[in-house]
């Protein structure tokens, strides 16, 4: 989600807020990095199929014509040999890109942030309300935030472009739900925003 409703912090300790507040912090990156990973395998895979269809019909065209028995023959040899080229030259392309082994990664590291960002927003708003100890809580913490840099060091990285897509969709809202719109409606429409998650240098 892209921006987090302000938790009733009202009689909890210091210590609780800034877990709290930490969990946020996971949660907005998670929401802003999954989304990314999403947005770059929907590109990815758009470039696969079309690529895909391009050359078959390419390649279609190019059996017909060597088929085909008309004049001038030469003609058709020259367009033969043109679209043969460009098939190739696709086909070279598609190889080195991997259009679709990189949207099936991205789609799958956006899983992976997307489980955490869920696991993480259940924890802040379930768990540090619940009669547990601040020790446990950090503890709890830590593995939330230990999996979130393992994530980001064994995940392919977004390109910017997909993180710039991805932070405009959720500057739009395409990333809150239904039930924290209706009780940010019900607060007066503000939300507490954290501070943006900055993407790696590419």
């Amino acid at each position: 989600m892209n921006e987090i409703d302000t938790t009733q912090e009202t009689g909890i300790s210091k210590s609780k807020n800034a877990i709290i507040e930490e969990a946020q912090r996971i949660e907005e990156n998670c929401s802003l990095t999954a989304k990314a990973h999403f947005e770059a395998a929907r590109v990815w895979g758009s470039c696969d199929l079309s690529t895909g269809v391009v050359v078959a019909i390419l390649a279609a065209i190019a059996g017909a014509l060597a088929l085909a028995q008309f004049d001038p023959q030469e003609l058709f040899n020259v367009i033969i040999g043109i679209t043969s080229i460009v098939v190739a030259v696709l086909a070279g392309v598609s190889a080195f890109l991997r259009p679709n082994e990189k949207a099936l990664t991205h789609h799958q590291a956006g899983t992976n942030f997307d489980s955490l960002l869920t696991r993480t927003r259940m924890f802040r708003s379930i768990e540090c309300w619940q009669v547990e100890s601040e020790e446990i809580l950090t503890k709890k913490l830590e593995t939330l935030s230990e999996e979130r840099s393992r994530l980001n060091s064994t995940s392919r990285q977004p390109p910017r472009w997909a993180y710039k897509r991805a932070k405009k969709g959720i500057d739009a809202g395409e990333a809150s739900y239904a039930v924290d719109n209706k009780r940010a409606n019900a607060n007066g429409g503000e939300k507490q925003k954290l501070p943006p998650a900055a993407p790696p240098a590419q």
